[in-house]
């Protein structure tokens, strides 16, 4: 009997790069079709097996670029041959299933190691000898100092958003981490193993390199080292797809204007940011409160919660995600339409970084801030940052309201509402609003 399965064609373009066949079914499976720019420039060098710093933008696809080439050198059954390093749980956990999508017709198998989780589980999985493994650098010494991780089959080393592992205090973990692994290749080479001065390929990936990075690379890359930039990469980001605007808004008057602009814009999917785990802990709090099916992600939150959120919110059952920066890293979901600076950062690389979760892959989106009367200095450096200036918006119908008589603290941004009685959580429950209910969820969810 002849296989009559119809199988989705295999991507030329991917083929034209030299990627092999059981990768390019999945590619085919997934609907990749035409390789990204950095992936053009770093799949076939990376196959090389020179050392590479890849840079391009976030979201263009950076994960694929080195992913594809790791299933495709790696070498069945033998543990931990390319090790991964990432600055957050959720960017592994997003990291590990696109490798595990990809590799999903060859033998390689893949892990995800971080903080967060009881480290038990993940010793158990470590015993199964997964040839790939993605971490945080704090998870990772950790492993390696109790020693139930070990770098003596290491062949790949992947660093993937270093400008942002640098700036959350990695810094220590990953010079110990490369420092070991540069001292077993010299430990080879005195053993006689001439092998041993390219015993493993380094790549550092990142959206970003300054000359400190780049110098601290370099350090310990073997030459000679390729720098590969996507077009466009080390332009200033101008984020045009990006419908961007900002409202003047005193902090009392900050929830009120969400709330209408919540109602105004019925955002399919939004990502609000707040400064401080409190205030995101607040905010969720009283739009549940008022009617609003959202959740809150951020560091305090325990890990199997802080996947279940990201889960949900993937999946639909809530449409509003109140997040933090740090927790923001690794929010790699389809089809965000909204940003909201609710609270506006300090850094403007950090303002690009968050919008930068809408409009991906050729998609629009918009960015709304939330500035107030003091806050025109941090806005200007924001406008220098991305080479535009941002239009200033108004909201009908919405009149400021004079400020309180004491100065407000950061958390009491959002007005306390009333304990309201078992009938009105009853009735809030039953009415809880969808704001992008006006699309099925087969149409929202593209992947």
């Amino acid at each position: 009997m002849s296989d009559k399965t119809e199988h989705a064609p295999i991507p030329e373009k991917f083929q034209a790069l030299g990627v092999r066949n059981s990768i390019l079914r999945a590619l085919a499976d997934l609907k990749f079709t035409e390789p990204s720019e950095i992936q053009s420039l770093l799949i076939p060098k990376a196959l090389t097996g020179v050392d590479l710093l890849g840079q391009a933008r976030t979201g263009t696809g950076k994960t694929a670029a080195f992913g594809i080439p790791l299933l495709q050198m790696a070498d069945r059954g033998v543990g931990t041959q390319a090790l991964i390093l990432v600055p957050t749980r959720e960017l592994a956990v997003q990291v590990h299933e696109e490798i595990k999508r990809i590799g999903q017709h060859t033998p390689i198998r893949s892990m995800a190691v971080y903080g967060g989780e009881k480290i038990a589980a993940q010793v158990r999985t470590l015993k199964a000898h997964p040839e790939i493994i993605v971490g945080t650098p704090g998870r990772v010494m950790d492993l390696l100092d109790r020693r139930l991780l070990s770098l003596a089959n290491i062949r790949f080393i992947v660093l993937d958003e270093v400008d942002r592992m640098l700036d959350i205090g990695f810094r220590e973990d990953i010079r110990n981490i490369l420092s070991r692994l540069r001292g077993m290749s010299e430990r080879r080479e005195e053993n006689g193993d001439e092998h041993a001065a390219r015993s493993h390929q380094t790549i550092f990936v990142s959206a970003t390199f300054t000359e400190e990075i780049e110098r601290l690379a370099r350090k310990y890359m073997h030459e000679p080292v390729e720098k590969l930039v996507a077009p466009g990469a080390d332009d200033k980001p101008t984020v045009e797809k990006v419908d961007q605007s900002w409202y003047m808004v005193q902090p009392w008057d900050k929830y009120r204007l969400l709330r209408l602009i919540l109602k105004q814009e019925q955002p399919e999917l939004a990502i609000v940011f707040c400064r401080t785990k409190h205030g995101a802990d607040k905010l969720a709090k009283h739009l549940t409160h008022d009617g609003i099916a959202c959740r809150e992600i951020h560091g305090n939150l325990a890990q199997n919660k802080r996947d279940k959120v990201m889960k949900n919110f993937r999946t639909g059952k809530f449409d509003v995600l109140v997040a933090t920066d740090l927790a923001s890293r690794g929010i790699d979901v389809a089809d965000i339409s909204h940003i909201i600076n609710y609270d506006l950062p300090e850094d403007p690389e950090v303002y690009v970084h968050r919008i930068g979760r809408t409009a991906r892959m050729g998609a629009t989106g918009k960015a709304i801030s939330f500035a107030a009367k003091d806050q025109g200095d941090l806005l200007t450096k924001i406008e220098s940052l991305i080479n535009m200036v941002i239009p200033m918006a108004r909201m009908e119908g919405f009149e400021p309201s004079p400020e309180p008589n004491r100065q407000p603290r950061p958390e009491d941004h959002i007005p306390v509402s009333t304990e309201p009685s078992a009938a009105a959580v009853a009735q809030e429950k039953k009415s809880t609003m969808r704001l992008g209910a006006r699309m099925p969820v087969t149409r929202r969810r593209r992947r």
